[in-house]
């Protein structure tokens, strides 16, 4: 190849991983504008100018009430899940080399309600109040999101069994997954049958998937522990992109399958039951985010579509949780009925599509 034909590979390939860096670039800016409009947006009507001088120490007790014990918990919380939805979704279906894969169509996220809703009625975890707005608490956060993780544990390392036998394919792996979010839904409700009406109004109100339900101090677990695990997948991008192009081309680039796919699909169930044990079920995510954002990049690099995954996961949340807030106003709808709306007819499209970038 003469120098000519290589500068041109060279120019196509910045302009490539140009547009890459403007759609992450435009979605960090839509979240940060986005951010504020969900401030603003709500029964009671808040100008940005009241949000300015609220956030710079000015503003009045009501100002302050709605912004910072309400909406900004809520609106960082809506961030956060969305992160680690989104990523966990584009891991599991990368690891996995499975399109429809993610938390909730593989079945965790119904093993991490399972352990979640264990806590709360068998470990008396969670309690019901009269106030509207904290109708129901979790005693011991720490002790649920435990339980979540042992239990998704356990519906991971299920799928992981499958993964094991030889020509397993991607129907196989959302066949477990419905029989593994099955079992864990039937576990669930068994638990609810056997409940006191305290523990049963405090455990359906729980899978709801309302991002209503924390204050600040969720916010906080959700930090330190999201964006840690976030980073993490980031940066063994590289092994996932190898996994991808299948084991034996991983294993020739000296990548530990194994420990690779096991490690992710640990980290992952991690990230789901915190979010799963915090704000119950918010399905789909994990499904569509990043599909759409393979759609967009046109792209299987896991470098683009972790990070992209994350800040449009992010934004998609968000979106969809100030959507559900203000759609039936003053009536507050669950996100995780939004998602589920939204994430159903692209389940079928999925499913129907011949063609994939994953």
């Amino acid at each position: 190849m003469d120098s000519t034909g290589a500068k041109r590979i060279e120019k196509k390939y910045k302009q490539f991983v140009r547009r890459k860096y403007i759609f992450i670039i435009l979605t960090i800016v839509a979240l940060i504008i986005f951010f504020f409009i969900a401030l603003s947006l709500g029964p009671v009507n808040l100008t940005y100018y009241d949000i300015f001088q609220t956030l710079i120490g000015n503003g009045d007790t009501t100002s302050n009430a709605v912004i910072f014990k309400i909406r900004m918990p809520r609106i960082i919380a809506a961030i956060l899940v969305g992160v680690a939805l989104s990523v966990s979704g584009a891991v599991m279906q990368s690891v996995l080399r499975n399109p429809l894969g993610s938390p909730y169509t593989l079945g965790i996220s119904p093993a991490a309600s399972f352990g979640a809703a264990f806590a709360v009625i068998v470990l008396g975890a969670g309690s019901v109040h009269s106030a509207t707005a904290d109708a129901v608490i979790l005693n011991n956060p720490y002790l649920v999101t435990t339980s979540a993780f042992i239990w998704c544990l356990i519906g991971t390392f299920t799928i992981l069994i499958v993964i094991k036998f030889k020509g397993a394919y991607p129907e196989t792996m959302i066949l477990m997954g419905i029989i593994v979010g099955s079992l864990f839904t039937a576990g669930t409700t068994a638990l609810e049958y056997f409940a006191n009406d305290v523990q049963l109004a405090s455990i359906i109100y729980w899978t709801f998937g309302n991002l209503s339900k924390g204050d600040w101090n969720y916010v906080f677990l959700l930090f330190i522990i999201i964006l840690p695990l976030t980073f993490y997948f980031i940066l063994n991008a590289l092994n996932y992109n190898a996994l991808d192009a299948g084991d034996d081309v991983a294993k020739s680039l000296g990548v530990n399958c194994r420990r690779t796919r096991i490690l992710a699909l640990i980290i992952a169930s991690l990230s789901i039951s915190v979010t799963v044990a915090f704000y119950g079920i918010i399905a789909f995510v994990g499904l569509i985010v990043p599909h759409l954002v393979r759609r967009i990049l046109k792209t299987n690099d896991s470098r683009f579509i972790l990070v992209s995954s994350a800040t449009f996961g992010g934004l998609f949340l968000l979106m969809a949780d100030t959507l559900a807030r203000t759609i039936i106003n003053p009536l507050v709808l669950p996100v995780g009925v939004l998602t589920s709306f939204l994430g159903a007819p692209m389940f079928i499209y999925l499913l129907a599509r011949k063609k994939t970038y994953v």
